[in-house]
């Protein structure tokens, strides 16, 4: 008779499955790019799902983002969530998308390698993990690098040809459209530009044009109230006189594509009479020596200014603007940059004065670096953010009327109240 025994095997326990995400990039944001990248986003999204053993972690995908630089949002988001351990593997189309800077390509690959994340390259072929991949990573990184030096070259060459023919790199100039490699006069907007230049030589501020316009329901071109900085920038801009000066400034590298001004490091183009003038030179040229007379006796005049250890920290609770420093009859005080330029209408906020507000500045830490923020809130409250983003909440009281007045001013008061009572006793 056999005998039967009965073993017991164990379940082997299932393989987890490997959360895998996809990166996708057009460096371009023009519609057929934006289309190509909702095809790639859709295409990897399918390619994860159907795969066995993996499961989706979503596509991180950036629009209109060069892969020379490593400021692309969700391509950073994509670095923090596999930091964060949310990821395993990832895919992407080619190197060039990933990267074209041959030293962030590598630090990246080399970081995501330490946490043991697999980066998988379709178009080459290429997991990150193999043996061989870093060495095969790093000639493809330089010759993707050497490709974006190229295609940077060329843009180069084609815009130095067209400066060399009188055609701006900037299309964008309010007051013209740009028609078949000119400036044409848009009527109406050339009118605003006008009224700003008469205002401003009959003695009007940058910021009291800015009031101006928007009070009698000027808007930008894209329906947007005007900012003082626009309004100061026209009137400085000699493109207005009819003539051009291009290549004012330039791209330092094709990696990091930092922008420079152009003081003689590479030929300016002068183009005369190139489209119809609104501001006619002699016109432009007042304005020019207005600006400089008002800069040099503004430049007089904050000689004494002072920069306090909060500056730049103090925000309004309403609008969101900051608040500046600004002197009164009664001494210095805080008050909302939207409350200053445009006045209660557009934010209803209060100023403080300076001395109450070092008060409870003090009243907290005796340390000014321990302040992140400060911030304004109605009903005379503050929120004091620290470093250590703890927040402290503290009031203050309004000055009465008598402690606001200082001694000249009740002098002046004193001196009119008697001239009141003379003329009143010779009408008697």
């Amino acid at each position: 008779m056999r005998k039967v025994e009965l073993v017991h095997f164990q379940n082997s326990a299932l393989p987890k499955p490997k959360n895998v995400a996809a990166y996708a990039r057009v460096s371009c944001g023009k519609d057929e790019m934006l289309r190509s990248l909702a095809a790639q986003v859709e295409y990897y999204k399918s390619l994860i799902t159907s795969h066995n053993g993996w499961q989706y972690a979503g596509v991180y995908a950036d629009e209109a983002r060069t892969g020379t630089k490593d400021k692309r949002e969700n391509f950073q988001r994509l670095l923090s969530d596999c930091r964060s351990g949310k990821i395993d593997m990832v895919i992407t189309k080619s190197i060039s998308r990933f990267a074209r800077n041959t030293v962030t390509l590598l630090e990246t690959i080399r970081e995501l390698k330490l946490l043991g994340i697999d980066v998988y390259f379709e178009e080459q072929n290429i997991h990150t993990e193999s043996s061989e991949g870093e060495l095969l990573i790093t000639l493809l990184a330089s010759y993707a690098q050497e490709e974006s030096r190229s295609v940077s070259e060329n843009q180069k060459w084609r815009v130095k040809k067209n400066f060399q023919e009188g055609i701006p790199f900037n299309h964008m100039l309010y007051g013209y459209r740009f028609e078949k490699d000119k400036f044409v006069v848009v009527p109406e907007e050339a009118n605003v530009i006008r009224l700003m230049c008469d205002s401003y030589l009959s003695g009007m501020g940058v910021i009291a044009i800015e009031k101006m316009l928007n009070e009698k329901g000027y808007r930008t071109r894209s329906g947007a109230l005007w900012p003082h900085e626009y309004i100061r920038e026209i009137l400085m801009n000699y493109n207005y006189t009819g003539n051009l000066i291009l290549q004012k400034t330039y791209r330092s590298d094709h990696i990091s594509k930092k922008t420079l001004k152009n003081y003689g490091e590479l030929p300016k183009y002068h183009v005369e009479n190139s489209h119809e003038a609104i501001i006619p030179i002699d016109v432009f040229e007042k304005l020019q020596a207005e600006c400089e007379r008002r800069a040099s006796k503004a430049k007089g005049r904050g000689q004494n200014s002072v920069t306090m250890p909060f500056s730049g920290k103090v925000f309004c609770g309403i609008c969101g603007k900051t608040y500046k420093r600004k002197p009164t009859a009664t001494g210095y005080v805080w008050i909302c940059n939207t409350f200053n330029n445009y006045g209660k209408a557009e934010c209803p906020s209060k100023q403080i004065p300076e001395n109450t507000l070092i008060s409870l500045i003090e009243s907290i830490t005796d340390d000014y670096e321990r302040i992140k923020r400060i911030e304004i809130l109605p009903n005379n409250t503050i929120n004091f953010t620290l470093n250590d983003e703890q927040i402290i909440s503290r009031t203050w009281q309004d000055r009465s009327r008598r402690e606001s007045w200082t001694p000249e001013m009740r002098e002046a008061a004193r001196k009119k109240a008697l001239e009141r009572r003379r003329v009143q006793c010779q009408e008697q």
